[in-house]
């Protein structure tokens, strides 16, 4: 990038100012991160404040040297300045290490705070967070961003202070040798505030781009260096058109580094000929005054060491505001994710529910999929519009991996009912609503209008985490943790005994093949199981669903891409599962149609039809078609 572009960018980001450079509600709400540790921030200033005060010592001492112990031959003086200028540096430098603790201590404490409050808060938004936003994304904020804002506090903050103390006590003791020349010294200070301004505009511009670019290519590596990914790109002999796209991104960064690196190189350039000119003028002031017996030799000396110790923080605080306001991006965009607002919370009266007999409603519910939160007002979407949602669909195919903002509502005034202890069987075409209706059960989602009720009680007034533990959720794409087999059942129940484990496992038809396996329980099952088969993580799934013992069960039953020994195995594992709770399943197989106490057809976000499987055959509807296309084959 040529000189020439870097002026063009100034002139483009200079017209474009959205904010002033300084926002002091940021400010405030950035140091009230360090407030928990402002003890270790106390020993940290005046660390400083004393390190700053030794390094006053040297130049006096090359005076006294100069001025006296050279023309008198004092050996004694001469002793004690050299063990002077040993033990200044001595003493300042453990009191840097002395500094570096505490520093240390405040800065990796700021950072587990944000850390833990923004996984906190990202751990209770709803699945619209989570479908519209790309992991590597999410991993970029926690990572880059979090030690960016660190950094503002930790690292700008001492030196800001170490450059006041060094500054101001420097000019006290150059205003007490020679008063004209440090006003001569200081008369090119407003030389370093001019591009200060300027520079902190473009810097925190490309910051925030550097912090996007990094976000994107962090995207790319987690979605596609990972077993899924990896999996596809190799399946469908993408790795070329990945590794242009990896090149884009890489570049992308490369370029923004480059062009941060010149801007700062460009700026500093220009601070050092500013420091050149007043050191210039010193010396030739200076030197004018020696020549007229107007100041010593030893004084001229100690003065011209003072002046790199002027200019030095002088610099120093003018990039200072330069850092700190770049700095301050990594914070606005941490603050982006903590004040995302929360959709599924409790109510301040919510209700803790104990044993529920599992007596299910929905009452006219409308359900519309939105767009993504930041950035985003959402309205409140009233009822009205018809037609099949597009994203039911994607979800329904591919779990809750792909969410698009819909025009249409997935739901339309649905209502039925579910008595306590029977089952239920959702039934209908593809993209028809049926998987959303099973993410409003657990309260995945919340409806955009109507009601949902368990035991007659709306479920937002219920205690999220009370509801929670009333349902079982069993979705078509089994999630299992890069861990072994004892830690993916032991996240349903802690503290469940190995008996407990075994006696799961048993009931789920998958004991027999744990205990084969070389270190049994405690065996790896890979990057989302893919060291198990796909019968074999169902059933997995199965056990950790058993051994969680929910009053209500919500399944979706997808066994088609099993081979006929695995599913017989996992519908043997369903059987003692479905006893005795209110299920609802989304079925695809005839057998769970045909003992479901109701069946619910779904199409277009309605429910179009409703009874068993003898009355819905006999009235001819969709239920009769879908039958002769999807469930008779399956008759033997």
């Amino acid at each position: 990038m040529h000189s020439g572009n870097w002026w063009r960018y100034i002139t483009f980001d200079e017209s474009n100012k959205q904010r002033p450079i300084m926002d002091r509600a940021l400010l405030r709400r950035v140091f009230r991160y360090a407030r928990p540790y402002i003890g270790a921030i106390v020993i940290v200033l005046v660390t400083i404040t004393l390190s700053s005060l030794l390094g006053l010592l040297p130049p006096l001492i090359y005076r006294e040297l100069i001025d006296k112990v050279l023309p008198s031959g004092d050996l004694r003086l001469l002793n004690l300045l050299a063990i002077g200028l040993f033990a200044a540096p001595l003493f300042s430098g453990l009191l840097g290490v002395l500094q570096r603790r505490y520093s240390a201590r405040a800065g990796e404490g700021i950072i587990y705070d944000l850390r833990n409050e923004m996984f906190d808060h990202l751990g209770r938004m709803s699945m619209r967070f989570f479908t519209n936003t790309k992991s590597g994304e999410i991993v970029s904020r926690f990572n880059n961003d979090v030690v960016g804002a660190q950094s503002a506090i930790t690292g700008t903050i001492p030196e800001i202070l170490t450059n006041v103390v060094t500054l101001v006590s420097t000019l006290a003791v150059m205003l007490a040798i020679e008063w004209r020349l440090a006003l001569l010294s200081v008369a090119v200070l407003p030389l370093f505030l001019l591009p200060a301004r300027r520079v902190g505009l473009i810097l925190r511009k490309i910051r925030r781009q550097a912090l996007d670019y990094n976000a994107d290519m962090s995207s790319q590596i987690t979605e596609t260096l990972t077993v899924s990914g990896a999996l596809l790109m190799k399946t469908f002999n993408r790795l070329p058109d990945e590794a242009r796209k990896f090149r884009r991104n890489s570049a992308n960064v490369r370029d923004i580094g480059v062009r941060r690196a010149e801007v700062s190189q460009l700026f500093f350039m220009g601070l050092g000929l500013v420091g050149a000119i007043g050191s210039a003028l010193v010396y030739w002031v200076g030197g004018w005054m020696v020549l007229n017996d107007a100041l010593t030799v030893g004084t001229i000396v100690a003065f011209t060491a003072y002046l790199t110790r002027l200019y030095g923080p002088i610099s120093a605080l003018t990039n200072v505001q330069v850092e700190f306001v770049t700095a301050l991006v990594s914070f606005e965009r941490v603050f982006e994710y903590l004040d995302l607002p929360v959709e599924i919370q409790d109510r301040p009266d919510a209700v803790w529910l104990g044993k529920v007999e599992g007596h299910i409603r929905f009452e006219e519910v409308w359900f519309q999929y939105q767009g993504p939160l930041i950035g985003d007002v959402v309205a409140q979407q009233q009822p009205g519009a018809i037609g099949e949602d597009a994203a039911d669909s994607t979800m329904e195919q591919n779990g809750a991996n792909a969410e698009v903002a819909p025009k249409r509502h997935a739901l339309q005034g649905v209502s039925f009912e579910i008595e306590p202890g029977s089952l239920t069987a959702l039934v209908g075409p593809s993209g028809a609503g049926k998987t959303t209706i099973t993410y409003l059960l657990p309260r995945l989602y919340d409806p955009t209008s109507g009601r949902i009720t368990l035991d007659g009680r709306d479920l937002r007034d219920i205690a999220l985490d009370s509801l929670t533990q009333q349902f079982g959720v069993v979705s078509q794409e089994t999630y299992l943790f890069h861990d072994t087999i004892r830690a993916n059942l032991l996240y349903a129940k802690a503290d469940a005994t190995q008996t407990e484990l075994e006696a799961a496992c048993r009931a789920a038809n998958i004991h027999d093949m744990i205990a084969a396996l070389p270190d049994g329980y405690d065996t790896l099952v890979g990057e989302r199981g893919y060291r198990l088969s796909g019968g074999e993580k169902q059933r997995l799934a199965i056990a950790r669903v058993i051994l969680k013992d929910p009053r209500i069960l919500v399944l979706d039953e997808a066994t088609s891409h099993l081979d006929s020994q695995s599913e017989a195995l996992i519908q043997a594992a369903l059987e003692p599962l479905l006893h005795g709770r209110t299920s609802v399943v989304i079925a695809h197989r005839l057998s769970t149609i045909l003992v479901a106490d109701k069946i619910l057809v779904i199409d277009k976000g309605r429910v179009v039809e409703q009874g068993v499987h003898r009355e819905l055959l006999s009235q001819g509807g969709l239920y009769a078609t879908l039958y002769e296309t999807q469930f008779r084959g399956q008759l033997v």
